[in-house]
């Protein structure tokens, strides 16, 4: 009898090669094949899930163990770049499949959309979209059929976010629509209803101080037990685990000895002591099971760790039973598991690597196949295609034990393949629901891989199939062998140079578009730019010839703005051989996830608007990351981005206001030493401001010349009334009249973490307020400091100014405009970092 043995290899594009099992995590799964028993844990955010409950699960428990966030995180802040929205919730869902990859849960999501801190249940069901984000929660259920679903969050205010709260509303009601066929019924063309046995909180000490093991209706479990094949405790997994989260800061300890973590019951069939009471967690749930149970025990009993490969032939008897087993979740989950494990114990080495990291529709590509069998077994690998390439050649070739087998592949790619780009990114979306055409997709945590190599081995009589991702491969002298993935791109890609264009007259303005090859052909084309109404372009077109791949050229473009006022887009294209090109690319690599490709469209937000400022040169602090930088600079100043070394009081004195970054005061351990000068800077005339810090983890606590306190006050209706407390104050007329139609457009929220109490020396100019909240009136301080000017302003201007929204700009302006307009230094300042 011949069986296929089908296992999908993921890539990790940000490392060495997929590591291979050590023979202790083989016998840990070995082990799990055993345990049929499942958790799904359920939150909002990426950050929101218990690692350390999903370390317990995984690895102690040895259940089948994932977490389903509702969000990416889209809406949060950004601690170590200044990507936000879209660009965030990339990076953060990479963070979360990084911490799975360490804690051993998978990763689900809704296309629900992050769109920022919510003050209700209520609010976020009205953006969501409730019954859309009901219905992916209902197919998750359906998807994965857990046991058990675990809550972060209780269903009330107690929760803390609007988020938060819906999160653990739609879990209760998903918990009970799941198992009816006439809810969302279209799901049942390829799934089957699923009741959870029950549904727990897991309770946090933040909304009950005094919980422990003894409390009544309580189950309680200990997270920090010590594995000792694993050779570390689960609560030092969790902590590595949780690190990921690096764009929150939230890098954590490891901790060992016993930790409590404590569960609160709510639906379902109750539990006394443990979360799989009356669960039947052995093979004998599935029918024709039976007979896999034993087989794994003797495997398990005769591994050897000395020669894994000697297993091979019971677990090839394991798979042929389970093949057997009735059709089902967990007929295909251990089929997987299985399969993973036959690939360790042959220490079986297979990866397809591309001459280039980017591929063309229709054009040529070079693979190089390396293959090795690491172990005693005699394998042969029999076929490998692709069908992306339109490749199938037959090999028919023994791998003897750790023997390279090395080949090529030169083939074009095929014409019709589509760009390669985050799934739930690939169209426009609404604030609250990303636009996922093909439901299949839904849940996923991310797009497949763009091309694979199918490689066909023979074992023992059976085939074994192996999906093997095509990548590129580098090494960098100080991190060693990188691995990126190939990924189909248009051949030209098009970038305005700004993303935001303000045109403040009626003179003419520069525009760069910057066109790049991704080809290793020459490529000649023709730019072009599309514009509003009104609007006209110099020259109308720009030839551009590209000879190599990676080759950039920049173009500049004059353009003639219209009389009218307001926010408009400018389009770039690019012509090659009578197609149009409209994609632009952005790139976003951190050394702890694969580097992320997106191709948006290839535009720009234009500004036509009366705007006026004072000064030439600004100095800028950077605090988490944030890209008000370029926005003074589309503004007209020269930004001098100081470096910690360069803010000295000579320095300060060339430059016309200081700007400090965002969370500067949270993020920059070096302000306190530099406040002083700061500070006098201040004192004789400078103009500072200090943009929205968090209440806590302060580098400095001294960063105003006057008390002021921070709390978490905050607006987050992005439309709610702003009232001018002192209408004719002079930041509010000068250079530019501020009224309260400056405050339209604005996007996701007006502000956050504003000060509560402050000193009488500060002037508070605006005030605000969510629906049925009292007023908050610490949006915008200002003081007269010596003879300068402080201001403390938790307006979120690192989300206005990237957005162009005018009404910010001409505010913003007037902020680093204040005080009287001062004589220009001269002197040149030695190396300024732009």
């Amino acid at each position: 009898m011949r069986f296929i043995f089908l296992l999908l290899v993921p890539i990790f594009g940000y490392s060495q090669t997929t590591a291979q099992l050590s023979t202790a995590e083989i016998k840990l799964k070995l082990k799990k094949l055993n345990f049929l028993g499942s958790v799904l844990y359920v939150a909002a955010h990426p950050d929101d899930e218990n690692t350390r409950a999903i370390t317990y699960f995984a690895n102690d428990r040895l259940a089948a163990t994932a977490y389903l966030s509702m969000t990416r995180g889209d809406g949060g802040q950004n601690l170590i770049g200044a990507e936000i929205r879209d660009e965030l919730g990339l990076i953060r869902t990479q963070e979360l499949l990084a911490a799975r990859r360490l804690d051993g849960g998978q990763q689900f999501f809704t296309r629900a959309n992050d769109f920022g801190f919510s003050k209700s249940a209520e609010e976020t069901f009205r953006i969501w979209g409730k019954d859309a984000i009901l219905s992916d929660v209902v197919l998750v259920y359906r998807q994965y059929q857990p046991d058990v679903i675990i809550t972060r969050f209780p269903p009330d205010e107690r929760a803390g976010h609007g988020h938060h709260t819906a999160s653990a509303m739609l879990a209760q009601e998903a918990f009970d629509v799941a198992l009816h066929a006439d809810q969302f019924s279209d799901q049942l063309k390829n799934l089957a209803v699923w009741q959870p046995k029950r549904l727990f909180t897991n309770t946090g000490r933040w909304w009950n101080q005094t919980i422990n093991e003894n409390t009544p209706g309580i189950i309680s479990f200990n997270v920090g037990g010590y594995s000792a094949l694993l050779g570390t405790s689960y609560s030092e997994i969790a902590a590595i685990s949780r690190s990921q989260h690096k764009s929150q800061g939230f890098g954590s300890r490891g901790v060992r000895g016993d930790q409590l973590e404590f569960l609160e019951f709510v639906k379902g069939e109750k539990a006394e002591k443990d979360i799989f009471e009356n669960i039947n967690t052995t093979w004998t749930r599935v029918k024709g099971g039976e007979k896999v149970k034993p087989l794994v025990e003797k495997l398990i009993a005769e591994f050897n760790e000395e020669d894994p490969s000697a297993s091979l032939p019971l677990l090839l008897q394991v798979r042929q039973q389970i093949t057997q087993v009735e059709a089902g979740v967990w007929r295909e989950r251990k089929l997987e598991e299985v399969n993973e494990l036959i690939r360790a114990c042959l220490g079986l080495f297979a990866e397809a690597t591309a001459d280039q990291y980017w591929a063309s529709p229709g054009k040529a590509l070079t693979i190089s196949m390396e293959i090795v069998n690491r172990s005693k077994a005699e394998i042969k690998l029999v076929q490998a295609t692709a069908a992306s390439l339109n490749y199938d050649s037959t090999v028919n070739t023994t791998l003897t034990n750790n023997k390279l087998l090395l080949f090529k592949i030169k083939r074009n790619t095929q014409a019709s393949l589509e760009y390669s780009s985050p799934y739930w990114l690939q169209q426009e979306h609404s604030l609250g629901t990303f636009t996922i055409p093909n439901a299949s997709l839904i849940g996923k945590p991310e797009s497949g891989p763009a091309l694979t190599i199918a490689c066909t081995f023979e074992i023992n009589g059976s085939a074994f199939l192996i999906n093997v991702p095509v990548i590129h491969k580098t090494v960098d002298p100080v991190k060693g062998e990188l691995n990126r993935a190939v990924e189909v791109v248009p051949p030209v890609f098009v970038n305005i140079a700004e993303q935001v264009i303000i045109v403040s007259n009626d003179a003419p303005r520069e525009v760069k578009v910057i066109v790049k090859s991704s080809s290793k052909e020459k490529t000649n084309g023709t730019l072009k730019l599309k514009l509003p109404v009104g609007w006209r372009a110099e020259p109308a077109s720009i030839p551009f010839e590209l000879t190599k791949q990676g080759e950039e050229q920049s173009k500049s473009f004059t353009i003639y703005p219209a009389k009218d006022e307001g926010n408009f887009s400018v389009e770039a294209t690019a012509e090659v051989n009578g197609k149009s090109y409209d994609r632009s690319l952005k790139i976003i690599a951190y050394d702890h996830i694969p580097t992320q490709t997106l191709l948006p469209k290839a535009e720009a937000a234009l500004v036509r608007m009366d705007l006026k400022k004072e000064g030439r040169v600004i100095g800028y602090i950077k605090g988490a990351g944030d890209d008000v930088p370029a926005a003074l600079r589309n503004m007209g100043y020269e930004v001098w981005e100081m470096k910690n070394e360069e803010i000295t009081a000579e320095n300060l004195k060339r430059v016309d206001a200081v700007v400090l970054g965002i969370r500067a005061v949270n993020t920059n351990d070096r302000l306190r030493f530099v406040m002083t000068d700061l500070m006098d800077y201040v004192k004789n005339g400078g103009t500072m401001i200090v943009q929205y810090n968090t209440n806590f983890d302060y580098e400095t606590d001294v960063f105003a010349p006057y008390p002021i306190t921070l709390s978490r006050d905050r607006v987050t209706d992005e439309e709610a009334e702003v009232r001018l407390l002192k209408p004719d104050h002079a930041l509010l007329n000068y250079p530019n009249k501020i009224t309260a139609k400056d405050f339209t457009g604005w996007v996701q929220e007006r502000g956050l973490y504003f000060p509560n109490k402050w000193d009488a020396n500060y002037e508070a100019l605006l005030s605000m307020n969510d629906k049925g909240e009292t007023a908050k009136d610490g949006s915008l301080l200002v003081a007269k400091y010596g003879e300068g000017q402080y201001i403390y302003t938790g307006l979120s201007f690192f989300r206005e100014l990237p957005e162009g929204v005018a009404g910010a700009y001409k505010l913003f302006a007037n902020l680093v405009s204040a005080g009287k307009p001062k004589k220009i230094a001269t002197t040149k300042v030695k190396n300024r970092s732009k």
